[in-house]
């Protein structure tokens, strides 16, 4: 049995949870990678990632390289003398880095692979309505979530779940795979499956204001899935329109009603206690929103201070 040595690589909050089951597992972390600090928010602030924060917390070893290639980088990484790499949640490494260490480089992914490789695998998932996800470790090769898969769990999606719910439940199995992964590579015990190739594979686009952007026009299912698979970040979007006023306004969580109307798709049925829209198969009805400079509330909230028209309409 080989004592573990482990570098970890991860930036948000999902990577987190990981690293903080890997600590209390009693596994030696030499050190831990992130992401440089970026400023964000109206004042541009700098903000540290949440692996950052955690670390400092934890006084791990730190490095935020700008460029994995850096030979003062990679003479750093050395240094740490890792004998295996974990990668949650990062960016894509050179293979003079994933080839590093002598145990291999593994990543931990937010999906049953081969579907959902990319960067948002658990928005797709519920944009798709698929009832069943999960995560898998694989070791990393010279391509984007391609690699021989280790170990993976799933779990199945509720009907109504969004995005976030998703993601907390996501992170306590990838903590348990991870635990488990480590587990195999330190008694030497791995086995792994080549993923298979075929055109049915899905993909997890990076999410973009185009593909967050609510098409009225889509079943009422489809509707409500995206907007659920965007909640609560970065949320689904579209524009209100009534009273020659245009408004920009996220949504984020949905009500399906299935019934024959009269209404032209995209009409805003709204009384003083609710805001439907008008969709192909009835009506999505809004049940949490946001305008532009106003914070997120509920519909019955918003209706207290604002009334629409027979003209309102969504776009």
């Amino acid at each position: 049995m080989e004592k573990l040595r482990i570098v970890f690589m991860g930036t948000p909050e999902f990577a987190v949870g990981i690293l903080d089951a890997i600590l209390k597992s009693k596994h030696e972390v030499v050190g831990v990678i992130t992401a440089t600090d970026k400023p964000a928010g109206r004042g541009q602030q700098i903000k540290y990632s949440a692996v950052k924060e955690y670390a400092l917390e934890h006084n791990l070893t730190l490095l935020q390289p700008t460029n994995l290639k850096d030979e003062a980088f990679l003479a750093q990484l050395k240094n740490l003398n890792a004998n295996l790499q974990v990668v949650v949640a990062f960016r894509m490494l050179p293979e003079v880095v994933w080839k590093m260490p002598k145990l291999g480089t593994f990543n931990l992914h937010a999906s049953l692979l081969p579907n959902y490789r990319g960067a948002a695998p658990i928005n797709w998932a519920i944009i798709n309505g698929e009832t069943k996800t999960g995560v898998t470790t694989f070791f990393i090769d010279d391509k984007i979530d391609t690699g021989a898969m280790i170990f993976s769990a799933s779990i199945d999606i509720g009907s109504d779940e969004n995005a976030g719910a998703l993601h907390d439940r996501l992170m306590t199995i990838g903590c348990t795979t991870v635990i488990e992964t480590l587990s195999l590579i330190e008694k030497g015990q791995t086995t792994t499956t080549i993923q298979k190739e075929n055109e049915d594979i899905k993909t997890a686009y990076k999410l973009n204001k185009e593909n967050c952007k609510v098409d009225w026009t889509k079943s009422a299912q489809e509707i409500h899935n995206l907007i659920r698979g965007l909640s609560p970040y970065p949320s689904s979007w579209c524009y209100f329109k009534d009273k020659g006023e245009t408004w920009n306004v996220k949504i984020y969580e949905s009500k399906i009603e299935y019934e024959k109307h009269p209404y032209e798709i995209g009409k805003i049925v709204a009384s003083k206690k609710e805001i439907k829209v008008a969709v192909n198969d009835g009506f999505i009805q809004i049940l949490s929103l946001q305008f532009p400079g106003k914070k997120k509330m509920y519909a019955k909230e918003l209706l207290n201070g604002i009334t629409f028209t027979e003209q309102a309409q969504v776009e």
